[in-house]
């Protein structure tokens, strides 16, 4: 059987929080019982980011005077995956991702420590923010899957911002903004409003001076309803307050 058809199999049955689905499989498998940790560091070296994701993770760092931004991955993806996918970008301690406990003779995985997913993302987010110091309405949250809807509602009760970088409908009704972009340096765009209070044109000049041209920026509401039989069906589907910058180098 494929990765996707038991990855949508556990799903199907809820038999682990989704995101976590492949930890289940590395655990308990027989396909998946011979991935070892530099097989996981491997994949992470293959996966391919979104453009300009070491100038955001740089960038956030001195984005202004009056605010300082502390850059945090939490993923339900296997540590080992992140930490070869981001390395030289964001420092492992920075990286709160599910683990395993390997066998030390073997190399198998013996245990799951942690599985960053579902609520479990709840309580990294809340361990991390009571070691940083700062209120929930401090946080600004990235997500784009199942997973993040527990922590996005999480951070909306306490009034932090959230960005879904998703056009799924699931999470772009719950995420306060939503950007679609293939370039990382997107989601600024709703921090420099929100928080930095920053207006459009200080934004474009901010994008400009690093080589990025804020090319096309709509915001929008839509409501686009398909209607069949008034006595049948009626389908409305929307996307609510998306912000959809595209970014190109000069």
């Amino acid at each position: 059987m494929a990765f996707h058809d038991k990855v949508k199999g556990l799903a199907d049955i809820n038999l682990v929080q989704q995101g976590a689905e492949l930890s289940y499989l590395i655990l308990h498998d027989p396909d998946f019982r011979r991935v070892r940790s530099e097989h996981l560091a491997e994949t992470g070296r293959r996966i391919r980011l979104k453009h300009d994701v070491a100038l955001f993770a740089r960038v956030l760092v001195n984005l202004g005077e009056e605010h300082k931004f502390n850059f945090n991955v939490i993923s339900a993806v296997p540590q080992e995956i992140f930490q070869s996918a981001l390395e030289g970008i964001v420092p492992p301690d920075h990286i709160f991702s599910s683990r395993f406990r390997y066998n030390e003779a073997t190399g198998a995985v013996d245990s799951i420590i942690r599985a960053a997913t579902g609520w479990g993302k709840i309580t990294v987010l809340e361990e991390l923010r009571a070691s940083l110091g700062i209120s929930h309405a401090h946080i600004n949250y990235l997500g784009d899957g199942s997973s993040d809807l527990p922590v996005m509602m999480h951070v909306n009760q306490h009034d932090g911002l959230t960005i879904a970088v998703s056009e799924a409908k699931f999470i772009s009704r719950v995420a306060k903004r939503t950007v679609l972009s293939a370039n990382a340096m997107s989601v600024l765009v709703p921090v420099l409003e929100r928080v930095m209070n920053w207006n459009s044109g200080e934004i474009r000049h901010f994008f400009g001076s690093y080589g990025l041209t804020l090319l096309e920026w709509d915001r929008m509401r839509s409501d686009i309803p398909t209607i069949q039989d008034s006595r049948v069906q009626v389908a409305t589907s929307s996307n609510d307050n998306a912000a959809a910058p595209v970014l190109i180098d000069q």
